[in-house]
């Protein structure tokens, strides 16, 4: 398929797009949080005589008299926390109270006037202090030990044996749209307009938290300003605006300042891990070990699998990876672009760049010698892999083949000149999905599938699938999305949209194929591949071709006569299904100042079919900028004293600019994953952003001679 431009684009510029607050009522009640100004302790005094006698004010909901909701609250809600349920605090911007006004300004006004006293207990937020309270947390979604093969064995046998530590730092994931609520209760129904990244997931949680049942929840979200993993669980204000509206009948409406942002939900947990590797001195691998530890609540846990990516990328005969999590008194911390492998690919990409300084061999030529043909730690074969041809096609297109070895020897004016890599792979999920494809007699076609568009393209590329299957035009195609009265689908997450949902969307036109067919032919049908929609119109061409009315067909004009359900679950058939990549990073470090710029991002990816270029570059290139974040701006800093992040805004939170990003290189290796789904595709919005903060890191090496060994490298650590 050709690359289609942003079908939602036009509406997204003009403002036609209506996201969670968007939504407009005349019985609108405004909330607005007043939240807990320690990070650990209980409530010992709470006076809302002031925010209940200002303007406006409708109600003030505390511990004290918040609806009780359910004692134990099921789905994807990780953290179990009951809003407004007790007097302890867990975390510094915990919610303790909620004032409800008839305009935002009174509400916001109001919830200020909350006077609160605490008792605070000692509290720790700082990660390297909370290392020593490490533990192995419970197994989740992905194993948190595994070893294969003999380690001490593998080391024994080594020429060369390098262990380093390695460090990343908590980051936010700052969407332009911040998470909002908008709750309505009509006696009978609960409607939840919300800034989701899966509303079915909205929907259970809810319906579990305010014991109602699900058919009387219903969540909508057409439209998601961004996510990256901030909006894929449920967060407390989620439960806060439906159980208002519950209490007071109506509309509650609650957005989020920017502010609460930092503390309303989860983050990327910052982690300390240490890699070792063993070779021989031609460069081939003897023996691997990751252990990685990432801060969680003190609460609830969240499990970081940072060594996911050691587990599959290089051969070894030995490979050990393990986890744990230390305890800090935060929110809890949850998945952001890209989970697991976005944040072990730096330690491990790091240490193969120091192993092939130390052997004197070129890292790209150290990473082809350990090229793994099969999972090394599972022993399935790869559904496919052409990352050789990333390394390769990479190398041409930046120019790897020029680069000196030696670390400081390039120098251009004031500037410090270097070059780096790192190879790339992520895991690829996939969840169940349903969808529903209908044509009218006007030869228009409608989707719908109960997924949501945050920004990754799925307006654009759904209608592509069921326009290559009907064999019409795409803009004959629109799409509905993001209702749960619509076929159930998963969230979005995990890089797993265009496999899952386009499978789904594919074997639903395929079914309608079919039976556009059968009504043709109505002695036996006739293959889909042989039926396609042409205006209003069905062409056949089994035998001679034909070309029947769909409005004589129907029987009649402008009824949605034929429809069809498909779906589509997860089966890998013993095959290891990941993606892969190679990502090559110039910087440009000042001399004098030390301040490092990246010049040049080059990235080649194996990542099965690519339903739309153009989106798919678009992917590409923000996790690129998403990975200069990573190396070399975003860190949210923890305040010990005060039990906080330092800056929780955008302008302490440093997030890249333009001035920030050079021109990004980003391409593909033609390739179809048949093992992957029907589509041959695999997911790709997470891809772009891992890889890139070690091949940066490895570059400033070069440039300056100076290995930093945790990220974001500031200045500072340039400074010797």
């Amino acid at each position: 398929m050709s690359g289609r431009t942003r079908a939602d684009g036009p509406k997204k510029v003009t403002g036609a797009a209506r996201y969670a607050a968007d939504r407009a009522f005349d019985d609108v009640r405004y909330a607005a949080l007043t939240t807990a100004t320690i990070p650990a302790g209980r409530i010992t005094g709470l006076d809302t005589s002031a925010a209940e006698a200002a303007p406006g004010v409708v109600a003030v909901l505390t511990h004290r008299n918040a609806p009780r909701l359910s004692p134990e609250i099921s789905g994807p809600y990780p953290h179990g926390l009951r809003p407004l349920a007790d007097d302890r605090v867990r975390y510094e911007g915990e919610p303790v109270a909620v004032v409800l006004a008839d305009t935002l300004e009174r509400a916001q006004e109001a919830a200020a006037l909350v006077r609160v006293t605490y008792e605070r207990e000692d509290a720790v937020v700082d990660t390297d202090a909370a290392l020593p309270r490490a533990y192995r947390p419970a197994d989740s979604f992905a194993p948190v030990d595994t070893s294969v093969g003999d380690l001490e064995a593998g080391l024994a046998a080594a020429d060369v044996v390098l262990e380093r530590r390695y460090g990343t730092a908590s980051r936010h994931h700052s969407p332009m749209e911040p998470a909002a609520t908008v709750a309505r209760w009509d006696g009978e129904q609960m409607t939840l307009y919300d800034a989701s990244q899966g509303v079915f997931n909205v929907q259970a949680v809810v319906a579990s938290a305010l014991e109602l049942p699900k058919d009387k929840v219903r969540v909508v979200a057409e439209y998601t300003g961004g996510g990256f993993g901030a909006k894929g669980f449920i967060w407390p204000h989620e439960l806060i605006a439906p159980m208002a509206a519950k209490a007071l009948g109506g509309t509650v409406k609650l957005v989020l300042t920017r502010a609460q942002s930092f503390a309303a939900h989860g983050y990327q947990p910052a982690t300390r891990q240490t890699v070792t590797l063993g070779a021989r001195r031609d460069g081939t691998l003897t023996a691997i070990r990751h252990d990685a530890v990432n801060v969680t609540s003190t609460y609830a846990e969240h499990f970081e699998p940072a060594a996911e990516g050691t587990r599959g990328l290089y051969a070894a005969p030995a490979i050990v990876t393990t986890h744990k999590v230390a305890p800090v008194a935060t929110i809890l911390p949850t998945p952001m672009r890209a989970p697991a492998e976005g944040v072990g690919l730096f330690a491990l990409e790091s240490a193969m760049d120091e192993l092939a300084y130390e052997l004197g061999v070129d890292p790209i030529a150290l990473r082809l010698r350990n090229h793994a043909e099969r999972n090394p730690s599972t022993g399935q074969p790869f559904s496919s892999k052409k990352l050789r041809e990333c390394y390769e096609e990479g190398a041409r297109r930046f120019g790897w083949a020029d680069r000196p070895m030696a670390p400081g020897v390039q120098r251009d004016g004031d500037d410090l000149v270097g070059q780096g890599m790192a190879s790339v792979t992520m895991f690829t999920a996939r969840f169940p999905a349903s969808a529903r494809v209908t044509i009218r007699a006007d030869g228009s076609v409608l989707i719908e599938v109960g997924t949501q568009e945050i920004g990754t393209g799925v307006y654009t590329i759904m209608p592509q699938v069921a326009a290559e299957v009907l064999g019409c035009d795409p803009g004959q195609v629109r799409i509905a999305l993001g209702d749960t009265l619509l076929p159930e689908a998963g969230m979005t997450a995990g890089s797993s949209t265009t496999a899952s949902v386009g499978s789904a969307v594919r074997a639903a036109a395929r079914a309608l194929a079919r039976k556009l067919a059968s009504m043709a032919f109505a002695e036996g049908g006739a293959p889909a591949e042989t039926a396609t929609v042409e205006g209003g119109e069905l062409v056949l061409r089994e035998g001679p071709v034909r070309r029947i009315s769909l409005r004589d067909l129907f029987g009649q004009s402008g009824v949605e006569s034929v429809s069809a359900d498909g779906s589509w679950a997860p089966d890998d058939g013993g095959y290891s299904i990941k993606t892969f990549g190679a990502v090559f990073a110039e910087v440009r470090v000042d001399a004098d100042l030390r301040i490092p710029r990246v010049s040049r991002l080059t990235g080649v990816y194996s990542a099965g079919r690519i339903i739309n270029p153009l989106t798919a570059r678009g992917q590409m290139t923000g996790g690129m900028v998403w990975g200069i974040g990573q190396a070399l701006l975003e860190q949210s800093v923890p305040e010990p004293a005060l039990g906080r992040f330092v800056s929780k805004n955008l302008a302490g939170y440093l997030v890249p600019v333009n001035a920030d990003v050079p021109d990004l290189d980003a391409s593909f290796v033609d390739e179809f994953d048949e093992h992957a789904g029907p589509l041959g595709a695999k997911g790709i919005g997470e891809l772009g952003a891992t890889g890139v903060g070690a091949a940066i890191a490895n570059a400033v090496f070069h440039a300056t001679g100076i290995r930093v060994r945790d990220v974001p490298i500031t200045p500072e650590d340039l400074l010797v």
